[in-house]
């Protein structure tokens, strides 16, 4: 089993128009792959903030891999 870190970011623009990824929360996952690890953080940014879509709180999620437990 691996181990990920999911970002979530909301995309603002300060004052002068400038885009900033601002980070919303990051959920650390055990999945066997990218696909299932995204879909686990989903449900846990949805269930902690009580929300049906997690893009209703953030624009983009970023995923990467810490470990390899089994290792």
């Amino acid at each position: 089993m691996r181990e990920f870190l999911v970002s979530f970011h909301k995309v603002v623009s300060d004052d002068t128009g400038h885009d900033h990824r601002v980070l919303q929360q990051s959920v650390l996952v055990r999945a066997d792959s990218n696909a299932a690890a995204l879909v686990e953080a989903k449900t846990l940014f949805c269930r902690q903030r009580g929300i049906g879509d997690w893009s209703l709180r953030a624009d983009t999620c970023d995923i990467a891999e810490i470990a390899d437990l089994a290792a």
